[in-house]
């Protein structure tokens, strides 16, 4: 395995550093991916870099992907929306600050109203 002494100001990298471009496009053709490790051990060593070859997908997706990939699209754009809205802005934040220190509240703004506008969608929305 190789060795990576980083410069200084560089502790670690973790992350892709490289991916796969569409097709036709000038990119390399496997993804260049590196960790870090966090959790203390007796090893210094706790980069590592793999190589990733692309992978084509074999299957379509299924009926329960779809829905996700609607839901989660439907309820981002909710959030962008009602982050602007000044109508919900006061409301929003004097709920959010009274659930945010109980069991199992949402610790950001942005995760308090992906929960709310997840489950308008959900009752605007009812799976079968």
């Amino acid at each position: 395995m190789a060795k990576v002494e980083w410069s200084s100001g560089i502790d670690h990298v973790s992350g892709a550093l490289s991916k796969p471009g569409k097709s036709g496009q000038h990119s390399c053709t496997k993804m260049l991916l590196a960790t870090h490790r966090v959790k203390p051990t007796e090893s210094a060593d706790c980069n590592r870099l793999y190589l990733r070859r692309k992978v084509e997908r074999s299957t379509a997706p299924g009926e329960d992907e779809l829905w996700a990939r609607n839901r989660f699209t439907a309820v981002a754009a909710a959030v962008k929306t009602r982050r602007k809205d000044l109508s919900h802005i006061a409301s929003d934040m004097q709920a959010f600050e009274a659930q945010k220190n109980t069991a199992g509240g949402k610790k950001t703004m942005k995760a308090y109203l992906w929960l709310v506008c997840g489950q308008e969608y959900d009752q605007a929305h009812p799976r079968s």
